[in-house]
C-alpha cells in the first residue's frame, strides 16, 4: 500500500526539480544543435560586393542582344567597351580622368579635415557646440550645388570653386556621424579616465578617438560618394578637363556611348572608393564583432 493511501507524505527531497526534468538543463540554455538555422545573416559569400553589378550587367546585355532596348537611348555593353578602348588608346580617357581624381582629392582632403576638426571641437565642447553645430545643421539643410551660382561670384569659374563645392559636400557627412559618434561614448569611459587621471591630450587619444573611429569611418563611407556626385557638376561648369567635362562635349555631338562610358567611370571610381573605405573599416574595427563578420 502507497505512502499517499497510509496518509503519509512522501519523503522530501532537497532537489525542486520533478525526476523528468532533474539533470536536464532548460531548453533556452541548451546549446544549439549544427542543424539549428542561424538567426544572422549568415557568412559573407566570396566576392559578394560584385554580384550586384555584375547582374546589372548581365541585365543589360541580355536586354540589348533580344533588342528590348534602343541602341539609340543605351547602347549595349560591348558598344561602350569599344568606346572606351577608342578613347583608351587616344589616351583622352586617362588625361580626363587624372584631372577629375585630383579634383576630388583635393575637395576630400580639406572636406575631411574641416569636417573632423568641427566635429571634436562641437563634440567634446558645450561652447563649441553651441557655435558650431547649428550653422553646420543649416548647411546641411542648403545643397552644396545649390550654392554654386554664389561660389562662382567669390571664387570665380577656376579650380578653386571646383574644389571648393566638393570639400562643402564632403565635410557635412563627416561632420554629422563623427560628431554623433562622439557623443554616445559611454560616459563611463570618461569617468573612468577622471579616475586615473588622464591628461586631456591622452583622454582625447585612448578614449575619444577610437570610441568616435565606427562614426568617422561611416561619415567617410558617405563622403566619398559625396565627392564624386559633387564632381559630375562641377566639371560641367565652364571645365576644359575631366569626365564631366568629356560627358558634356559628348552630349554636344550626341555621342550617347561616350557618355555612358563617363557614368560607368565615375560608377567605377565611387565602388572602388566605398571598398577602400570598407576594408580600413574591417582592418581597425576587427575586434568588433558584429552581423557582417
Amino acid at each position: 500500500m502507497s505512502a499517499t493511501v497510509l496518509g503519509k507524505q512522501p519523503p522530501a527531497t532537497n532537489d525542486p526539480q520533478p525526476p523528468a526534468a532533474r539533470g536536464a538543463a532548460p531548453a533556452a540554455l541548451r546549446r544549439p544543435s549544427r542543424s539549428r538555422k542561424r538567426l544572422g545573416p549568415g557568412r559573407p559569400l566570396p566576392y559578394g560586393w560584385a554580384a550586384g553589378p555584375l547582374l546589372l550587367l548581365a541585365t543589360w546585355a541580355a536586354g540589348s542582344a533580344a533588342g528590348l532596348i534602343d541602341a539609340r537611348s543605351l547602347p549595349a555593353p560591348w558598344v561602350i567597351a569599344a568606346s572606351a578602348g577608342d578613347l583608351i588608346a587616344d589616351g583622352r580617357l586617362q588625361s580626363h580622368l587624372t584631372t577629375s581624381a585630383r579634383r576630388a582629392l583635393l575637395g576630400l582632403v580639406f572636406g575631411v579635415a574641416g569636417g573632423l576638426l568641427l566635429a571634436v571641437v562641437s563634440g567634446l565642447s558645450r561652447l563649441g557646440e553651441a557655435l558650431i553645430d547649428g550653422p553646420v545643421q543649416i548647411k546641411r539643410a542648403v545643397p552644396s550645388l545649390a550654392l554654386i551660382p554664389l561660389l562662382i561670384l567669390w571664387f570665380g569659374i577656376g579650380e578653386t570653386m571646383k574644389v571648393v563645392t566638393i570639400a562643402l559636400g564632403v565635410f557635412v557627412p563627416v561632420y554629422i556621424h563623427t560628431h554623433n559618434g562622439l557623443r554616445t561614448i559611454d560616459n563611463r569611459c570618461a569617468e573612468l579616465a577622471e579616475t586615473v587621471r588622464l591628461s586631456r591630450l591622452r583622454f582625447v587619444r585612448h578614449v575619444v578617438l577610437p570610441g568616435a573611429l565606427p562614426g568617422f569611418l561611416l561619415g567617410m563611407r558617405f563622403a566619398v560618394t559625396a565627392a564624386w556626385l559633387a564632381l559630375v557638376v562641377v566639371e560641367q561648369v565652364n571645365a576644359t578637363s575631366g569626365i564631366g567635362y568629356m560627358m558634356e562635349l559628348a552630349r554636344t555631338y550626341g555621342q550617347t556611348d561616350v557618355i555612358i562610358v563617363g557614368l560607368v567611370v565615375y560608377g567605377l571610381l565611387g565602388l572602388v572608393s566605398d571598398g577602400l573605405v570598407r576594408l580600413v573599416e574591417r582592418r581597425t574595427l576587427s575586434w568588433r564583432r558584429t552581423l557582417a563578420d
